[in-house]
């Protein structure tokens, strides 16, 4: 049954690989596009330049700018989140906030695609561009959870697989299909009538959003050291502590990886500040006391040098690409 609504949101996501690819999503879109669209790429706020919304606005017919707080959400605009700020959608009004980061990210793709789901329903489009790691697959379960529709880029088309290959993975995607044939589809997508939005009775989907507290997990957030709870909806997990910031299992692996990282060469510090200490105390003493601190400090650096090798030897293998990938020159 329609609601009467066309399906005018679409909200898209991109990581790595993301530079690239929207200027040529965004050639394909006709000039009379009647949706409002919104999108959430990952770049480091030091590479983003303004030069961004100018770039697609070159490439494409819409009009790209960088989304403001309050902004009303109108047909035939599109909404870029502005660096190191969450976009998020109430009806008829666009978000802009510095909200705890989710998968270590801000702007979050699936903060984008969860508020939107929540505002619009079955209204929504959610599309998934290249990326690394899986942001924006829960996002998808919101969006699909409600009645919208979940397009991805093909794995193999996709310059960094990774989110294309998680949505797959977990979501009941509606079609996956290479970047040249989005803008196409797309136009046909927000001429047709809107479902009736499903009423949401998921316990799943509750906790995974975050509306009701989920298992108590057995790991601590690696940002704020937390309580974090855990929620699993259809194979695809992820913990979120009482600040708000959310992981995925891969998100959360690699950012315990960080933190041990941070802990090894700040202990490695703590020791060499020791025994400097304790070189310095052992100038200035004599006979049994002089030889307890040339002790520390031999102890000190022994300990130091250990912990030097065992921090050289930890790699972080964070595949974060979105996350330095050069703004648009």
């Amino acid at each position: 049954m329609s609601s009467g609504a066309l399906r005018d949101i679409v909200v898209i996501g991109a990581s790595a690989g993301g530079v690239r690819a929207l200027p040529r999503l965004f050639e394909g879109l006709p000039a009379d596009f009647p949706a409002s669209v919104f999108i959430a790429m990952h770049l480091a706020p030091h590479h983003v330049s303004e030069r961004l919304p100018e770039l697609l606005n070159g490439r494409g017919r819409l009009t790209m700018r960088y989304a403001v707080h309050g902004d009303a959400v109108l047909p035939g605009t599109a909404y870029l989140a502005p660096p190191d700020n969450h976009m998020l959608l109430r009806k008829g009004q666009v978000v802009v906030q510095r909200g705890p980061r989710e998968n270590g990210f801000r702007p979050s793709v699936d903060a984008l695609f969860r508020t939107a789901s929540r505002a619009y329903g079955a209204r929504v489009i959610g599309v998934v561009l290249t990326g690394a790691l899986d942001c924006g697959t829960a996002g998808l379960l919101s969006i699909k959870e409600r009645g919208g529709l979940a397009l991805v880029q093909s794995p193999e088309d996709a310059e960094v697989a990774d989110m294309p290959l998680s949505a797959i993975r977990h979501v009941e995607v509606d079609r996956v299909l290479p970047l040249h044939q989005i803008p196409e589809l797309l136009a046909e997508l927000v001429r047709e009538p809107a479902p009736e939005s499903k009423p949401v009775q998921s316990e799943a989907l509750a906790l995974l959003e975050g509306e009701r507290g989920g298992a108590a997990a057995d790991v601590v957030c690696p940002l704020c050291q937390g309580k974090l709870t855990q929620a699993e909806m259809k194979g695809f997990a992820q913990y979120r502590c009482h600040v708000g910031h959310v992981f995925s299992e891969t998100a959360l692996a690699l950012e315990q990886a960080e933190e041990v990282d941070r802990s090894l060469w700040a202990a490695v510090r703590a020791l060499e500040e020791s025994a400097a200490l304790a070189r310095r105390l052992a100038s200035k003493s004599h006979g049994e006391l002089q030889r307890r601190f040339m002790e520390r400090e031999h102890s000190d650096l022994r300990n130091a040098d250990t912990l030097r090798g065992v921090a050289m030897s930890t790699t972080t293998t964070s595949k974060r690409q979105g996350d330095d990938e050069p703004a648009p020159t």
